[in-house]
């Protein structure tokens, strides 16, 4: 079947650097395409090509309302919209404009990310688990920036590991907070980029906004705030248990890790792979899995992860990539489950 879509306008941004967004359009949906003036040509089986055709006319529409795709924008919804049938390129870029995100307008790039923000509106605890760049932290942060200026939450508590310091703070310069900032920087970055730079001073001043190591969180109860807990794969169990009781009346709390990350001593469980075992199946908790194909940073690193886990399957050194959040943890023949005997494993082997 062959069809052919008028493109007046955003050519460029259509096909992208490199025509990769025409490439992934063509790729994801088994057509051919071919720019014949202004008429892009598509041929290929008919669903495939009606869907392609859908897609370029969402385009069309959203350019003539006045949307403008940011760079890497497109090529994030068109991942989408190719891989789920159910998605039109319209509900993906409308999902992100019903969201106020500060100085940003975002809309999900992914699938898993899409199920990630939802989960976040629906559900009072979240885990994200997945390999990095897949905007498990970002994004976080954006629907805690969303919750405080919306007056949904009164607070912001951001809090991390800080295990490559370890008991060696006291040979690094400065405070105690001066010596932590560095394993926080990266929630620093996300606040900075939601939010103008004398705004986050102030919040972070009058402490609505809280950017803490995981061990300043003892013994306190968190009232009416929005928590994250970032870099959860290298909490251990009593901390993971600590921070996850902190919850109090009217709070969101979101917990990121990546499994195949992990920076704990040798011999140490992680907390995040412990707390995916105990906590599956209690309600009001949502577990959300991102993969290689989430991945929004630049393209190389989609293909960085992904041949680790072909590297991982193959060696049979990373079990964690096969853990799965909806069903019980299966076990080995030690009568141990698989999380527990490669997490006794994995810290020494990464």
């Amino acid at each position: 079947m062959k069809a052919s879509v008028r493109i007046s306008r955003g050519v460029e941004n259509l096909f992208g650097t490199r025509d990769e967004n025409i490439r992934l359009l063509e790729s994801g949906l088994g057509v051919h395409t071919q720019l014949v003036d202004d008429n892009l040509e598509i041929e290929g089986e008919a669903g495939n090509v009606l869907r392609a055709e859908s897609i370029l006319e969402d385009y069309n529409a959203l350019l003539k309302e006045g949307h403008v795709f940011n760079n890497g924008d497109l090529n994030g919804y068109l991942r989408v919209v190719t891989i789920d049938p159910e998605v039109t390129l319209r509900a993906l870029v409308e999902s992100g404009r019903q969201r106020n995100f500060g100085k940003k307008v975002l809309a999900p790039k992914s699938i898993n990310q899409r199920r990630y923000l939802e989960a976040i509106e629906r559900n009072d605890l979240v885990f994200g688990v997945g390999p990095a760049g897949t905007g498990k932290t970002y994004l976080a942060v954006a629907m805690a920036v969303s919750a405080l200026m919306n007056k949904q939450v009164s607070r912001i508590i951001l809090t991390r590991p800080a295990v490559e310091a370890g008991e060696r703070l006291g040979f690094l310069p400065g405070t105690l907070q001066e010596k932590v900032d560095p394993y926080l920087r990266p929630l620093y970055d996300a606040l900075y980029d939601m939010l103008d730079n004398d705004r986050v001073e102030k919040l972070l001043e009058r402490n609505v906004i809280e950017v803490a190591p995981i061990a300043f969180m003892r013994g306190r109860t968190l009232n009416d705030s929005f928590i994250i807990l970032d870099e959860a794969q290298n909490s251990t169990p009593e901390q993971m248990k600590m921070i996850l009781t902190r919850q109090g009346f009217n709070s969101k709390m979101v917990v990121n890790g990546d499994i195949t990350q992990i920076d704990l001593p040798s011999g140490k469980r992680s907390g995040l792979i412990h707390a995916l075992d105990v906590l599956k199946g209690v309600e009001g908790i949502s577990f959300v899995q991102f993969d290689e194909r989430d991945v929004v940073r630049h393209s190389l690193v989609q293909r960085i992860v992904k041949a680790y886990e072909r590297y991982n399957e193959t060696f049979g050194v990373d079990r964690q990539l096969a853990l799965k959040l909806a069903e019980p943890g299966a076990e080995n023949g030690n009568g141990e489950s698989k999380s527990e005997s490669f997490a006794a494993k994995t810290p020494s082997q990464i």
